[in-house]
């Protein structure tokens, strides 16, 4: 018979308990996680991040204003005719493109959902935009302002963006009724 009390745990153990339980908290409170290669991303992408619009820059850039910076944002899975790309002329719609681009969200608050990749070669931010339940990216498409610009692994939305196109561009709204193919 032993007169000792119950076994307490070792300190290792105790040690493990304190990790699992500050990974545990940790997951269910943060936003953000840190991936291997120390860029930060969304736990949860889709969820995305508020931010004014402080200029549209064409039919498929915006800049707005995240974390005290202004930052470039490119739409992702559209491509509006162009309107200012140095030492291009403007295409056909292009002008079109940026203002109703403009309409749906100048001086507005965006929600930017981001895909697999963060940001572009040029250093823009990769999103699908939308203002309040509006999904701009869609938007552009369905009223015949943009085509499809797939470039995997941003591709979550490539099937629905093909669909929406393909409506406008059989019913020849925007681009598709004045532009040609």
């Amino acid at each position: 018979m032993s007169l000792r009390g119950p076994r307490l745990p070792g300190g290792g153990a105790v040690v493990l308990l304190a990790v699992l339980v500050a990974v545990l908290l940790r997951g269910c409170g943060e936003e953000t996680t840190e991936r291997g290669d120390g860029e930060r991303e969304d736990a949860d992408r889709r969820a995305g991040v508020l931010a004014p619009v402080v200029d549209v820059v064409d039919g498929d850039t915006i800049e707005v204003e995240l974390e005290g910076r202004v930052e470039d944002v490119r739409y992702i899975g559209v491509d509006t005719p162009e309107s200012v790309a140095p030492g291009q002329p403007v295409e056909c719609f292009g002008v079109r493109a940026s203002e109703f681009n403009a309409e749906l969200v100048a001086g507005e608050q965006v929600r930017l959902a981001f895909d697999a990749e963060r940001r572009d070669v040029y250093g823009r931010l990769l999103a699908y935009v939308y203002v309040g339940e509006r999904f701009v990216n869609v938007e552009l498409l369905r009223e015949g302002f943009a085509r499809t610009l797939t470039i995997a692994p941003n591709d979550s939305f490539a099937e629905r963006f093909a669909r929406v196109e393909q409506a406008a561009g059989r019913a020849g709204r925007g681009l598709w009724g004045e532009c040609g193919p």
